[in-house]
Protein backbone atom coordinates (compact mmCIF):
# COMPACT_ATOMS: atom_id res chain seq x y z
CA UNK A 1 0.00 0.00 0.00
CA UNK A 2 1.30 3.43 -0.96
CA UNK A 3 1.66 5.65 2.11
CA UNK A 4 3.21 9.08 1.60
CA UNK A 5 3.94 12.15 3.72
CA UNK A 6 4.84 15.48 2.15
CA UNK A 7 4.87 19.21 2.87
CA UNK A 8 2.06 21.21 1.28
CA UNK A 9 3.02 24.62 2.71
CA UNK A 10 5.07 26.17 5.49
CA UNK A 11 2.20 25.44 7.87
CA UNK A 12 0.74 22.15 6.66
CA UNK A 13 1.71 18.51 6.00
CA UNK A 14 -0.22 16.05 3.85
CA UNK A 15 -0.58 12.33 4.63
CA UNK A 16 -1.78 10.14 1.74
CA UNK A 17 -2.81 6.57 2.52
CA UNK A 18 -5.57 4.06 1.77
CA UNK A 19 -8.77 4.41 3.72
CA UNK A 20 -7.85 2.25 6.71
CA UNK A 21 -10.18 2.96 9.66
CA UNK A 22 -7.50 2.22 12.25
CA UNK A 23 -5.06 4.68 10.64
CA UNK A 24 -7.74 7.36 10.38
CA UNK A 25 -8.52 6.89 14.08
CA UNK A 26 -4.83 7.34 14.91
CA UNK A 27 -4.53 10.44 12.75
CA UNK A 28 -7.56 12.03 14.39
CA UNK A 29 -5.61 12.05 17.67
CA UNK A 30 -3.39 14.79 16.21
CA UNK A 31 -4.64 18.29 16.95
CA UNK A 32 -5.81 20.14 13.84
CA UNK A 33 -6.03 17.04 11.66
CA UNK A 34 -8.62 17.35 8.87
CA UNK A 35 -9.70 15.74 5.60
CA UNK A 36 -9.03 17.73 2.42
CA UNK A 37 -11.52 16.67 -0.29
CA UNK A 38 -9.55 18.37 -3.08
CA UNK A 39 -6.34 16.50 -2.28
CA UNK A 40 -8.27 13.42 -1.17
CA UNK A 41 -5.82 13.19 1.69
CA UNK A 42 -5.46 14.12 5.36
CA UNK A 43 -3.61 17.26 6.48
CA UNK A 44 -2.04 18.15 9.82
CA UNK A 45 -0.55 21.46 11.06
CA UNK A 46 3.23 21.43 10.62
CA UNK A 47 4.49 21.83 14.19
CA UNK A 48 7.05 20.10 16.36
CA UNK A 49 4.45 18.55 18.68
CA UNK A 50 2.33 17.29 15.79
CA UNK A 51 5.29 15.71 13.98
CA UNK A 52 6.43 14.09 17.21
CA UNK A 53 2.90 12.77 17.79
CA UNK A 54 2.68 11.49 14.22
CA UNK A 55 5.97 9.57 14.51
CA UNK A 56 4.77 7.86 17.71
CA UNK A 57 1.30 6.99 16.37
CA UNK A 58 2.65 5.52 13.09
CA UNK A 59 5.85 3.90 14.37
CA UNK A 60 4.74 0.51 13.02
CA UNK A 61 3.81 1.75 9.54
CA UNK A 62 6.15 2.02 6.54
CA UNK A 63 5.73 5.34 4.74
CA UNK A 64 7.65 7.53 2.29
CA UNK A 65 8.69 11.08 3.11
CA UNK A 66 9.71 13.60 0.45
CA UNK A 67 13.43 14.37 0.50
CA UNK A 68 13.02 18.12 1.16
CA UNK A 69 10.90 17.37 4.23
CA UNK A 70 13.47 14.86 5.53
CA UNK A 71 16.22 17.43 5.26
CA UNK A 72 14.15 20.05 7.06
CA UNK A 73 12.64 17.94 9.84
CA UNK A 74 15.01 15.74 11.83
CA UNK A 75 12.20 13.59 13.25
CA UNK A 76 11.36 12.45 9.73
CA UNK A 77 14.94 11.85 8.57
CA UNK A 78 17.27 8.85 8.67
CA UNK A 79 15.92 5.46 7.80
CA UNK A 80 12.57 6.96 6.75
CA UNK A 81 14.14 7.83 3.39
CA UNK A 82 14.10 4.12 2.51
CA UNK A 83 10.47 3.76 3.52
CA UNK A 84 11.25 2.38 6.96
CA UNK A 85 10.07 4.49 9.87
CA UNK A 86 12.56 4.59 12.73
CA UNK A 87 11.88 7.23 15.34
CA UNK A 88 15.04 6.34 17.24
CA UNK A 89 17.02 8.81 15.21
CA UNK A 90 17.72 11.48 17.84
CA UNK A 91 15.25 13.04 20.26
CA UNK A 92 13.02 16.08 20.37
CA UNK A 93 14.80 19.34 21.03
CA UNK A 94 18.35 18.51 19.96
CA UNK A 95 20.27 20.79 17.59
CA UNK A 96 19.16 19.55 14.19
CA UNK A 97 18.15 22.45 11.96
CA UNK A 98 20.56 23.36 9.18
CA UNK A 99 20.09 27.13 8.99
CA UNK A 100 21.38 27.47 5.42
CA UNK A 101 18.97 24.83 4.07
CA UNK A 102 15.99 25.52 6.32
CA UNK A 103 13.23 28.13 6.22
CA UNK A 104 11.17 29.94 8.83
CA UNK A 105 7.87 28.10 9.10
CA UNK A 106 5.51 26.74 11.74
CA UNK A 107 7.82 23.79 12.38
CA UNK A 108 11.05 25.73 12.92
CA UNK A 109 9.12 28.30 14.96
CA UNK A 110 7.73 25.54 17.20
CA UNK A 111 11.28 24.24 17.75
CA UNK A 112 12.38 27.68 18.96
CA UNK A 113 9.29 28.13 21.15
CA UNK A 114 9.87 24.67 22.65
CA UNK A 115 13.44 25.49 23.67
CA UNK A 116 12.46 28.91 25.06
CA UNK A 117 9.60 27.46 27.11
CA UNK A 118 11.92 24.79 28.51
CA UNK A 119 14.02 27.60 29.97
CA UNK A 120 11.07 29.54 31.34
CA UNK A 121 11.19 32.55 29.02
CA UNK A 122 8.19 34.89 29.24
CA UNK A 123 5.55 34.98 26.46
CA UNK A 124 6.68 38.51 25.58
CA UNK A 125 10.30 37.40 25.10
CA UNK A 126 9.23 34.33 23.11
CA UNK A 127 7.19 36.52 20.77
CA UNK A 128 10.09 38.97 20.38
CA UNK A 129 12.67 36.24 19.67
CA UNK A 130 10.41 34.58 17.08
CA UNK A 131 10.01 37.94 15.36
CA UNK A 132 13.77 38.52 15.26
CA UNK A 133 14.50 35.05 13.82
CA UNK A 134 11.74 35.49 11.24
CA UNK A 135 13.37 38.75 10.13
CA UNK A 136 16.77 37.02 10.06
CA UNK A 137 15.48 34.40 7.60
CA UNK A 138 13.94 37.13 5.45
CA UNK A 139 17.25 39.01 5.44
CA UNK A 140 19.16 35.83 4.57
CA UNK A 141 16.84 35.10 1.63
CA UNK A 142 17.62 38.56 0.27
CA UNK A 143 21.37 38.01 0.75
CA UNK A 144 22.05 34.32 -0.10
CA UNK A 145 25.74 35.07 -0.69
CA UNK A 146 26.31 35.55 3.04
CA UNK A 147 27.92 32.83 5.14
CA UNK A 148 26.30 31.73 8.39
CA UNK A 149 29.59 32.69 10.05
CA UNK A 150 28.90 36.33 9.16
CA UNK A 151 25.11 36.37 9.24
CA UNK A 152 24.74 37.67 12.83
CA UNK A 153 27.13 40.60 12.42
CA UNK A 154 25.69 41.49 8.99
CA UNK A 155 22.13 41.30 10.30
CA UNK A 156 23.11 43.48 13.25
CA UNK A 157 24.66 46.07 10.90
CA UNK A 158 21.50 45.99 8.76
CA UNK A 159 19.30 46.76 11.79
CA UNK A 160 21.58 49.57 12.96
CA UNK A 161 21.56 51.10 9.47
CA UNK A 162 17.77 51.34 9.76
CA UNK A 163 18.25 53.60 12.81
CA UNK A 164 16.80 51.03 15.22
CA UNK A 165 17.74 51.46 18.87
CA UNK A 166 20.76 49.70 20.34
CA UNK A 167 18.48 47.94 22.84
CA UNK A 168 16.42 46.54 19.96
CA UNK A 169 19.53 45.34 18.12
CA UNK A 170 20.95 43.74 21.27
CA UNK A 171 17.72 41.85 21.81
CA UNK A 172 17.77 40.75 18.15
CA UNK A 173 21.33 39.42 18.59
CA UNK A 174 20.27 37.52 21.73
CA UNK A 175 17.30 35.95 19.93
CA UNK A 176 19.27 34.99 16.84
CA UNK A 177 22.18 33.69 18.92
CA UNK A 178 19.80 31.52 20.97
CA UNK A 179 18.22 30.08 17.82
CA UNK A 180 21.52 29.26 16.14
CA UNK A 181 22.97 27.62 19.25
CA UNK A 182 19.95 25.82 20.71
CA UNK A 183 17.88 24.94 17.64
CA UNK A 184 20.32 24.91 14.71
CA UNK A 185 23.55 22.96 14.34
CA UNK A 186 25.75 26.04 14.88
CA UNK A 187 28.33 25.71 17.63
CA UNK A 188 28.68 28.49 20.19
CA UNK A 189 31.36 30.94 19.07
CA UNK A 190 31.42 29.68 15.48
CA UNK A 191 30.02 32.98 14.17
CA UNK A 192 31.14 36.54 14.75
CA UNK A 193 29.16 39.46 16.10
CA UNK A 194 29.68 42.68 18.04
CA UNK A 195 27.03 44.08 20.34
CA UNK A 196 26.39 47.81 19.91
CA UNK A 197 27.22 49.96 22.92
CA UNK A 198 24.31 50.39 25.29
CA UNK A 199 22.68 53.79 24.87
CA UNK A 200 22.26 55.99 27.92
CA UNK A 201 18.96 57.78 27.49
CA UNK A 202 17.04 59.74 30.09
CA UNK A 203 13.44 58.63 30.67
CA UNK A 204 10.63 60.82 29.34
CA UNK A 205 8.71 62.31 32.26
CA UNK A 206 5.46 64.26 32.58
CA UNK A 207 5.11 67.05 35.13
CA UNK A 208 2.61 66.67 37.98
CA UNK A 209 0.19 69.14 36.41
CA UNK A 210 0.50 67.37 33.06
CA UNK A 211 -0.35 64.05 34.70
CA UNK A 212 -3.48 65.46 36.34
CA UNK A 213 -4.48 67.19 33.10
CA UNK A 214 -4.07 63.92 31.21
CA UNK A 215 -6.14 62.00 33.76
CA UNK A 216 -8.91 64.60 33.60
CA UNK A 217 -9.44 63.83 29.90
CA UNK A 218 -10.14 60.13 30.58
CA UNK A 219 -13.86 59.74 31.24
CA UNK A 220 -14.44 55.98 30.99
CA UNK A 221 -14.41 54.50 34.53
CA UNK A 222 -12.50 51.41 33.52
CA UNK A 223 -9.84 53.47 31.75
CA UNK A 224 -9.69 55.89 34.69
CA UNK A 225 -8.97 53.02 37.06
CA UNK A 226 -6.22 51.73 34.75
CA UNK A 227 -4.35 55.03 34.43
CA UNK A 228 -4.76 56.03 38.07
CA UNK A 229 -3.14 52.71 38.96
CA UNK A 230 -0.31 52.98 36.42
CA UNK A 231 0.72 56.41 37.68
CA UNK A 232 0.01 56.07 41.41
CA UNK A 233 1.64 52.63 41.74
CA UNK A 234 4.37 52.80 39.06
CA UNK A 235 3.10 49.88 36.98
CA UNK A 236 4.10 48.62 33.57
CA UNK A 237 1.31 48.24 31.01
CA UNK A 238 1.70 44.46 31.02
CA UNK A 239 1.31 44.44 34.81
CA UNK A 240 -1.83 46.56 35.06
CA UNK A 241 -3.81 44.54 32.48
CA UNK A 242 -2.93 41.31 34.32
CA UNK A 243 -4.12 42.44 37.74
CA UNK A 244 -6.72 40.30 39.48
CA UNK A 245 -9.29 41.37 42.04
CA UNK A 246 -7.37 39.53 44.76
CA UNK A 247 -4.23 41.60 44.11
CA UNK A 248 -5.76 44.65 45.80
CA UNK A 249 -5.15 44.82 49.56
CA UNK A 250 -7.49 47.55 50.77
CA UNK A 251 -6.55 47.22 54.42
CA UNK A 252 -2.78 47.46 53.94
CA UNK A 253 -3.08 49.93 51.03
CA UNK A 254 -0.82 47.80 48.82
CA UNK A 255 -0.96 46.27 45.36
CA UNK A 256 0.46 42.79 44.73
CA UNK A 257 2.20 42.54 41.36
CA UNK A 258 2.58 38.88 40.42
CA UNK A 259 5.32 37.66 38.10
CA UNK A 260 6.30 41.06 36.73
CA UNK A 261 9.36 41.62 34.56
CA UNK A 262 12.00 39.01 35.36
CA UNK A 263 9.26 36.75 36.81
CA UNK A 264 9.37 38.59 40.12
CA UNK A 265 6.57 39.29 42.59
CA UNK A 266 6.51 42.62 44.43
CA UNK A 267 4.33 44.90 46.52
CA UNK A 268 3.81 48.54 45.63
CA UNK A 269 1.90 51.45 47.13
CA UNK A 270 -1.87 51.80 46.57
CA UNK A 271 -3.13 55.38 46.46
CA UNK A 272 -6.29 56.33 48.40
CA UNK A 273 -7.59 58.24 45.39
CA UNK A 274 -6.78 55.37 43.03
CA UNK A 275 -8.58 52.97 45.39
CA UNK A 276 -11.68 55.18 45.33
CA UNK A 277 -11.65 55.19 41.52
CA UNK A 278 -11.15 51.40 41.43
CA UNK A 279 -14.02 50.76 43.85
CA UNK A 280 -16.31 52.96 41.76
CA UNK A 281 -15.31 51.00 38.64
CA UNK A 282 -15.81 47.61 40.36
CA UNK A 283 -19.27 48.58 41.65
CA UNK A 284 -20.22 49.73 38.16
CA UNK A 285 -18.75 46.88 36.06
CA UNK A 286 -18.66 43.91 38.47
CA UNK A 287 -15.54 42.25 36.96
CA UNK A 288 -14.73 38.64 37.85
CA UNK A 289 -11.25 37.13 37.90
CA UNK A 290 -9.30 39.71 35.90
CA UNK A 291 -9.63 43.23 37.28
CA UNK A 292 -9.73 44.55 33.70
CA UNK A 293 -11.28 41.84 31.50
CA UNK A 294 -10.97 41.94 27.72
CA UNK A 295 -13.55 41.35 25.01
CA UNK A 296 -12.85 37.63 24.78
CA UNK A 297 -14.33 35.57 27.68
CA UNK A 298 -11.70 34.71 30.26
CA UNK A 299 -9.09 37.10 28.83
CA UNK A 300 -7.67 40.32 30.21
CA UNK A 301 -7.58 43.68 28.42
CA UNK A 302 -4.86 43.94 25.78
CA UNK A 303 -1.85 46.19 26.22
CA UNK A 304 -2.52 47.80 22.84
CA UNK A 305 -5.97 48.95 24.02
CA UNK A 306 -4.36 50.78 26.95
CA UNK A 307 -1.79 52.35 24.64
CA UNK A 308 -4.49 53.61 22.27
CA UNK A 309 -6.48 55.19 25.11
CA UNK A 310 -3.31 56.91 26.33
CA UNK A 311 -2.56 58.29 22.87
CA UNK A 312 -6.09 59.67 22.58
CA UNK A 313 -5.94 61.28 26.04
CA UNK A 314 -2.53 62.78 25.27
CA UNK A 315 -3.91 64.39 22.12
CA UNK A 316 -7.07 65.61 23.84
CA UNK A 317 -5.01 67.19 26.63
CA UNK A 318 -2.79 68.96 24.05
CA UNK A 319 0.37 67.55 25.61
CA UNK A 320 2.98 67.70 22.85
CA UNK A 321 5.70 65.60 24.48
CA UNK A 322 6.68 62.39 22.67
CA UNK A 323 5.80 59.97 25.44
CA UNK A 324 4.23 56.51 25.78
CA UNK A 325 2.20 54.98 28.61
CA UNK A 326 5.49 53.98 30.24
CA UNK A 327 6.14 57.67 30.90
CA UNK A 328 3.58 57.46 33.73
CA UNK A 329 5.77 54.87 35.47
CA UNK A 330 8.81 57.10 34.94
CA UNK A 331 6.82 60.06 36.28
CA UNK A 332 5.79 58.08 39.38
CA UNK A 333 9.43 57.37 40.26
CA UNK A 334 10.64 60.89 39.45
CA UNK A 335 7.90 62.61 41.45
CA UNK A 336 8.56 60.38 44.48
CA UNK A 337 12.24 61.27 44.30
CA UNK A 338 11.42 64.97 44.04
CA UNK A 339 9.19 64.61 47.12
CA UNK A 340 12.13 63.27 49.11
CA UNK A 341 11.24 59.56 49.21
CA UNK A 342 14.27 57.32 49.81
CA UNK A 343 15.49 55.77 46.55
CA UNK A 344 15.51 52.30 48.14
CA UNK A 345 11.72 52.44 48.59
CA UNK A 346 11.31 53.57 44.99
CA UNK A 347 13.50 50.66 43.91
CA UNK A 348 11.19 48.21 45.69
CA UNK A 349 8.05 49.81 44.28
CA UNK A 350 9.41 49.57 40.73
CA UNK A 351 10.80 46.05 41.16
CA UNK A 352 14.36 47.00 40.19
CA UNK A 353 17.06 44.50 41.08
CA UNK A 354 19.53 47.23 42.00
CA UNK A 355 19.38 50.89 43.01
CA UNK A 356 21.72 51.55 40.08
CA UNK A 357 18.76 51.13 37.74
CA UNK A 358 16.63 53.45 39.85
CA UNK A 359 19.35 56.09 40.02
CA UNK A 360 18.58 57.16 36.45
CA UNK A 361 15.65 59.15 37.85
CA UNK A 362 18.06 61.35 39.80
CA UNK A 363 19.07 62.79 36.40
CA UNK A 364 15.55 64.00 35.60
CA UNK A 365 14.35 65.00 39.08
CA UNK A 366 14.35 68.80 39.48
CA UNK A 367 14.02 69.14 43.26
CA UNK A 368 17.48 70.67 43.70
CA UNK A 369 17.78 72.06 40.17
CA UNK A 370 15.05 74.62 40.88
CA UNK A 371 17.28 76.26 43.48
CA UNK A 372 20.04 76.89 40.97
CA UNK A 373 19.90 80.09 38.97
CA UNK A 374 21.27 80.06 35.45
CA UNK A 375 24.26 82.39 34.84
CA UNK A 376 22.17 84.14 32.17
CA UNK A 377 19.45 84.98 34.69
CA UNK A 378 22.08 86.25 37.15
CA UNK A 379 23.57 88.53 34.49
CA UNK A 380 20.15 89.96 33.62
CA UNK A 381 19.28 90.38 37.30
CA UNK A 382 22.54 92.17 38.10
CA UNK A 383 22.19 94.48 35.06
CA UNK A 384 18.77 95.58 36.32
CA UNK A 385 20.15 96.62 39.71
Amino acid sequence: MKVRLYKRSEAELVFEFPNVKEWVARLRQIKGCRWNPELRAWTIPYTLLNVERFVVLFCDIDYLVELALQEECHLLSGEISEGKNSNKKGKVGRKTVDFERSSWNSYTESLLVYQLKLRGYSPRTIKAYCGHVSRLYRYYREHPELSVLDIVSQFSYFLLSRKLSHDYVNQAISGVKFYLEEVCDSLEGSYSYVRPKKEKKLPNVLGKREVMKLLSFIQNRKHQAIFYLIYSSGLRVGEVVRLRLGDIDRERKTLHIRQGKGRKDRLTVLSDLALTVIQSYIEDSRPEGWLFPGQQPGSHLTERTVQKVFEQALKAASINKEVSVHALRHSFATHLLEDGIDIRYIQEFLGHKSTRTTEIYTHVAVKDVRRIMSPLDRIVESSQD
